[in-house]
């Protein structure tokens, strides 16, 4: 068995070498890698040749000044000689990965794996047993590590039921909605009992304007004082703006915006930023609208990967709405860092029945990372005409109501995520007019509604 990891320089922007490593061919047990004030290295892993021939390498990146001991950035391949002939087990060159790449991620990961492939590698087990366990451990790592969020297994057992609070819904932006600072709000989705929060990235919350370095490493602190989760930052993008103007840069404005995003989430301490596709402009054909969005979810991608960063395409806007065609757009982009934020909310609204609901799902199950629900009621609406003396239906306005009293299907919807064993958080949001008002207290209230309703699906 050859198991090769070797570090890369794909982390930081600040990086513009290689570290130089070796790994000696020895009994010894630990290799060192370069060196360097600001380039920390991690030890290398090697053991004899005998047993199993593997490198393992770690780097600690040096971020705007500050280490980021959780950090890593790994390039990976593993070959297995077995008596049917050679076989390589390799993410490079793969679908899912640039081509002429090898297998580069950038991610953070908790130490307790380094500690695990260390462990393995000191057992003093026959050989036979010590490269099976090898063998093993390297392929969780690179299942654990692949990207910044983990998209279903398939097994409903490995599904776990993980709440998140959406701070759109203390934010004020609809008539009569209360409005809690940022601080507030993290200590309201301790108090309701949420395991993790998603901030809007956009005043009066988590803006890049009003966040420079002092602030994150404070609002980080803050979210990790109350032991909550930073699930994601909202972004708010539209590919297709400024389409009707030539001239004007608007999907690499777009993608440098994205770019900033990933910057300050990794500095907040996470790594998801989600984002939308565009709006669909009149007199444009649709071809060159959702060609845009291609190209703007493309560059904005490439930019996050530098900061581990996963984009989630929320099915919000208009181009690529309809399940299937996300699914094609996410595979036309083509890159391990952009998946889908997929909700229940347009499927519904598209007319799908619970069956399809749940087809839909299985469409994008290779991509769905995360999903923020809300529950809504339809009211009917009219409009006069006086030529006929009569009233014309139209669209009926629709209103936030609590967890289970609207017509959204979410008993199939959480089911059937269960079902194909999603691994993110279901987040909760109040982003329209609520039944019975926007008092701190009718907030609470719903968002509470929705802790009870959820338990259900454990």
């Amino acid at each position: 068995m050859l198991l090769t990891i070797n570090s890369v320089n794909k982390i930081s922007p600040r990086w513009n070498r290689e570290i130089p490593h070796f790994v000696r061919d020895d009994s010894s047990f630990f290799g060192h890698i370069g060196e360097g004030s600001r380039e920390r290295a991690m030890p290398a892993l090697c053991y004899p040749p005998y047993l199993t021939k593997y490198r393992l390498s770690f780097r600690t990146p040096i971020y705007r000044g500050e280490e980021s001991p959780n950090c890593v950035g790994i390039a990976m391949t593993m070959q297995s000689l077995t008596p049917f002939g050679h076989r390589s087990f390799s993410k490079g060159g793969s679908r899912l990965f640039p081509p002429n790449t090898c297998f580069i991620t950038n991610l953070c990961i908790c130490s307790s794996y380094r500690f695990i492939l260390i462990l393995l590698a000191k057992l003093t087990l026959i050989p036979a047993m010590k490269n099976l366990l090898l063998s093993f451990s390297g392929l969780i790592f690179c299942l654990l590590t692949t990207n910044g969020q983990n998209v279903p297994t398939g097994n409903p057992k490995e599904f776990k039921l993980k709440t998140c609070l959406h701070s759109v819904s203390y934010m004020g932006i609809w008539r009569g909605q209360a409005t809690l600072t940022v601080d507030q709000f993290l200590v309201k989705a301790k108090e309701l009992g949420f395991d993790g929060v998603m901030l809007a990235a956009k005043r009066p919350h988590v803006s890049l304007i009003d966040y420079d370095d002092a602030a994150r490493v404070k609002l980080r602190a803050r979210i990790k004082e109350l032991g909550l989760e930073l699930v994601c930052l909202a972004g708010y993008t539209d590919f297709t703006s400024g389409i009707d103007k030539a001239g004007i840069p608007n999907v690499e404005i777009q993608a440098v915006y994205v770019g900033e995003l990933a910057r300050l989430a990794h500095d907040l301490g996470t790594n998801m930023v989600r984002i939308y596709t565009g709006y669909e402009r009149p007199d444009i054909t649709y071809d060159k609208q959702y060609a845009m969005v291609v190209e703007g979810l493309q560059m904005a991608g490439r930019i996050a990967a530098k900061y581990g960063v996963t984009l989630a395409v929320q099915n919000h806007h208009d181009i690529a709405l309809h399940h299937d065609a996300m699914r094609w757009l996410l595979d036309e982009v083509n890159l391990p860092n952009v998946k889908a934020a997929f909700d229940c909310w347009s499927p519904t609204l598209e007319g799908l029945s619970s069956e399809e609901l749940k087809k839909a799902i299985y469409t994008m199950k290779p991509y769905i990372v995360h999903t923020t629900t809300a529950d809504y009621e339809k009211l009917p609406r009219f409009k006069y005409e006086s030529e006929q003396t009569n009233y014309v239906a139209t669209l009926p306005q629709m209103r936030a109501v609590p967890m289970g009293e609207g017509f959204l299907d979410y008993k199939t919807f959480i089911n059937t995520l269960k079902e194909i064993g999603y691994q993110g958080y279901i987040s909760y949001e109040i982003c329209e007019v609520l039944k019975g008002g926007g008092s701190i207290e009718n907030l609470d209230k719903c968002a509470k509604t929705f802790l009870e309703y959820v338990k259900q699906f454990k």
